[in-house]
């Protein structure tokens, strides 16, 4: 398992809107190969920051597959707009866990 990380900080007006528009995405990218599951956080100490964490079977359904379709595309349209600066994202592994 992949895990994809992304610190969104969305244009601080526009929360509201951007948190509408990923429970539309939210449907996008959960039908995508490869995806296992996701959570988008809000901080609580900073109004207009998320943490979006992506599960993915592999890092190729995220890079590839996701990343290479015409759903990503609408994925892109419905949220990229709101993001100030554009976020960098990353994808780890798990070295150590705690759940069996």
């Amino acid at each position: 398992m992949i895990l994809e990380v992304a610190n969104l900080q969305v244009k601080a007006s526009q929360t509201y809107e951007f948190e509408q528009s990923f429970h539309q995405a939210s449907k996008i990218i959960s039908s995508m190969k490869g995806y296992i599951s996701h959570e988008l956080q809000r901080c609580l100490e900073v109004d207009n920051l998320y943490l979006l964490l992506v599960r993915w079977e592999t890092l190729a359904d995220h890079t590839e597959g996701f990343r290479g379709s015409a759903e990503y595309q609408e994925w892109k349209k419905l949220l990229h707009h709101y993001y100030d600066p554009f976020p960098a994202v990353h994808h780890y592994e798990i070295v150590e866990s705690s759940q069996s």
